[in-house]
């Protein structure tokens, strides 16, 4: 394998990009375009609609069938105000680690994927090879959304995709499914010596909270059971709150944000509108009742399906020979397995390094670890040949 074909290699030219969601990934989308194009693939930009940030569909092979999707996103999370021993934007090896910001998650998959398109490109496939690169997928899985629409216009519907997230190489046929919200309690101040003549946004902002503490506290006792989750139940929880101004102020604003990652059984969406409605239906018009400006605004905030692939599916039966395993897994977090399922594309997700070192200071991928999903993809390609 030439230099330019090296995972480390292109490990490190990704993770110089400083691909942190709130900023352009365009710099390091003109470097993977090209380096694509110049091993023979072909390649779809779908930029989003600031001309900021792009999404790659990249595919080898004959492109008028239906093929298999190696996917990941191009973004990384913030290093402000972590304690970094290096810069996390060059990439350090030490001791067959490869430090750096999105080693893990999740350069080092696309840098595997990227090392291995001279491959695909010398093989004779009979069956094409798609890399999706996406954008945004830190705050919401936004990018790969008009990549998909974009794939369902110009491409066959694909026979599987394999979602890249760091599993240490670990079939995960199961993630859970996430909505979240931030609600604005409009009240109306006044001094607090004459606290009945206003009202209270943060108080009504914590009955709201209460209400969402007894949802996941029913969740957990009487909800649906998945035992292949580390939390084996649907979560509901409040996370931020920002209100009031001062102690003598009957407070005018308070704004909360909550979440619900729900497992297969249950609908992250509906669970959160329940949660919902409560503020609207039932604490509103109590908050009108003290005066008519009052009241609550809702924000989306994050809404992705979870993804709950049949462990006796094809594609499952396909990544376990490919990995060399015989187990399967699901975890909490979410990917953008979700999505493509939603899309009509049966899922797993696999990819080298571990979320546990992922939005770290330090965060790694071990040599070896790459070395095993290279042999994945290799066998992948070996799959997919005439």
């Amino acid at each position: 394998m030439t230099r330019d074909a090296d995972a480390a290699a292109l490990l490190a030219r990704l993770v110089a990009f400083d691909t942190v969601s709130a900023r352009s990934n365009l710099p390091l989308v003109d470097w993977v375009e090209a380096y694509a194009q110049r091993h023979g693939a072909a390649v779809e930009r779908v930029a989003d609609a600031t001309g900021a940030k792009a999404a790659l569909w990249i595919t080898l092979g004959p492109a008028d069938r239906p093929g298999y999707v190696l996917s990941g996103h191009s973004d990384v999370v913030p290093t402000d105000g972590q304690p970094w021993t290096s810069d996390p934007f060059v990439l350090r090896e030490e001791a067959g680690r490869l430090y750096g910001r999105g080693t893990s998650d999740m350069k080092g998959f696309l840098a595997v994927c990227l090392a291995l398109l001279p491959e695909m490109a010398a093989a004779d496939l009979a069956t094409p090879l798609h890399v999706a690169v996406s954008y945004d997928e830190e705050v919401g899985c936004l990018g790969v959304r008009p990549l998909l629409a974009r794939m369902r216009e110009r491409f066959p519907a694909p026979l599987g995709c394999f979602v890249g997230e760091p599993t240490g190489m670990a079939v995960v046929v199961g993630h859970k499914g996430k909505a979240a919200f931030q609600l604005t309690f409009r009240g109306k101040a006044c001094h607090s010596a004459l606290a009945p003549q206003g009202v209270n946004a943060v108080e009504y902002a914590a009955r709201f909270i209460d209400h969402v503490r007894l949802l996941g506290e029913r969740l957990a006792g009487e909800g649906a059971r998945d035992g292949l989750y580390d939390v084996p139940h649907t979560t509901a929880l409040s996370s931020v709150v920002h209100g009031g101004s001062a102690l003598n102020i009957v407070p005018d604003a308070c704004a909360v944000a909550f979440e619900v990652r729900a497992i297969g059984a249950d609908d992250a969406g509906a669970l959160a509108a329940e949660a919902v409605r409560f503020a609207t239906d039932t604490l509103a018009p109590l908050m009108r009742a003290g005066d008519p400006a009052c009241g609550v605004t809702v924000e989306p905030l994050i809404d992705y399906p979870g993804l709950d692939t049949d462990p006796e599916a094809e594609l499952v039966t396909l990544a376990k020979r490919l990995a060399g395993r015989n187990d399967h897994a699901k975890v909490s977090y979410g990917t953008e397995g979700g999505l493509f399922d939603a899309a009509g594309v049966p899922s797993v997700v696999i990819g080298p390094g571990s979320i546990a070192r992922a939005h770290r200071a330090d965060e790694y991928v071990t040599r070896a670890e790459l070395d095993a999903c290279a042999a994945f993809v290799r066998r992948l390609i070996a799959e997919c040949r005439g």
